[in-house]
């Protein structure tokens, strides 16, 4: 992706940035001339080769995730951005679901962007400027089956970041909700099996990681002025969709 927006001598740490649209943002945030941090349960051997610095963290530990960037800010002596990317989705009917399963899911969408955000936000207002984005889902207000606490978490993380915003206004920090739409990520594949996955190719169209990569660095730029706002990419067709009907 041709980097659009300049990230120069800028530090951005993405959370689960292993793989899908946090790999893709990370990969154009270095393109674009910034360094991008990536969290994740499980580092990828693609970002390694790459050269983009990983940190094996689970954001449900708190702990662990104070300690990352901790490291991260000794190293390059600034955080600049955060994207808070990491998520599961799991498939489970609510009469089935156990207390773990809930629990779990709630851990990482949702705590995880918490201990994320308390975790950046000391460099942040330090700085006096930054930008979080916090990702949501169309599901967190059209629901869908067996996806209850997914969408539940993500809705919870829409009046998070709208809040978050109005309490770090004063500290020139901008905090901003976004939907990615339909984009097939490996979590996607895996929530959307076989004939699922079919329809949503035939109803919305499938995006690619990459088509989400400018709508972050617009968000982590200078340009993007807004704050508590959300930018929707959900239910949006790629620019190309048309070509070959």
């Amino acid at each position: 992706m041709r980097a659009t927006f300049s990230a120069d001598g800028e530090v951005l740490v993405v959370t689960g940035g292993a793989s899908g649209i946090g790999a893709a943002a990370a990969r154009a945030y270095a393109e674009a001339g910034g360094t991008p941090v990536v969290l994740d349960v499980a580092p990828s051997d693609e970002l390694a080769a790459a050269g983009i610095e990983q940190h094996g963290v689970d954001v449900a530990d708190r702990d662990a995730v104070f300690a990352a960037f901790a490291a991260i800010a000794e190293r390059h002596g600034r955080v600049d951005g955060l994207i808070a990317g990491a998520a599961v989705q799991p498939r489970t009917p609510v009469a089935e679901m156990d207390p773990a399963e809930w629990r779990h899911t709630l851990a990482v969408n949702l705590d995880g962007v918490v201990w994320a955000v308390q975790a950046a936000l000391p460099h942040l207002r330090a700085q006096a400027s930054g930008s979080i984005v916090v990702f949501a889902s169309g599901l967190a207000h059209m629901g869908r089956a067996e996806a209850s606490a997914y969408a539940a978490s993500k809705g919870a993380l829409i009046a998070f970041a709208k809040s978050l915003a109005a309490e770090v206004i004063e500290d020139r920090v901008r905090v901003n909700v976004l939907f990615p739409g339909v984009i097939d990520t490996p979590q996607f594949q895996a929530a959307n099996p076989g004939d699922e996955r079919a329809h949503w190719l035939r109803t919305t169209g499938i995006g690619e990681p990459e088509d989400v990569a400018g709508p972050l660095l617009f968000l982590l730029s200078e340009a993007a002025t807004m704050t508590g706002s959300t930018l929707s990419r959900d239910r949006a067709f790629a620019a190309d969709a048309g070509e070959d009907a």
